[in-house]
């Protein structure tokens, strides 16, 4: 027999997993944390959205709460496909005995000293 040939992890979906997340959620994610603490603290020119009206802060502080979840999905997703994984190759052995013959059976009590002889 030949020696045998450990093989590889192969990561290349792992790489590619983490790179999607990066850019679907991380880049989005960051962008609208900026536009949501713009949005937010007032912080814009004194412009009208299309409708005629000012953009209210709850749209601001709405926008960085779903940032927040995408930045997190963005950095989770990550740590779950690098991650090492622990070996499954490491089973434990058990040692199994050969059938043992019978005992013979034996007394409950120990065997007890003869009695002195009395008078």
């Amino acid at each position: 027999m030949g020696m045998p040939v450990e093989k590889k992890e192969n990561r290349t979906w792992a790489i590619v997993g983490t790179v999607l997340a990066i850019l679907l959620c991380g880049c989005p994610g960051l962008t609208m944390c900026l536009f949501g603490l713009v949005f937010a603290f007032g912080k814009i020119p004194d412009t009208t959205d299309t409708f005629g009206g000012t953009i209210p802060s709850w749209v601001g502080f709405s926008m960085m709460c779903l940032a927040l979840i995408f930045i997190a999905i963005a950095v989770v997703v990550p740590i779950l496909l690098l991650r090492k994984k622990k070996a499954a190759t490491e089973a434990v052995t058990i040692d199994v005995l050969p059938p043992q013959p019978p005992q013979p059976p034996q007394s409950p009590l120990p065997p007890q000293d003869p009695l002195p002889p009395t008078s």
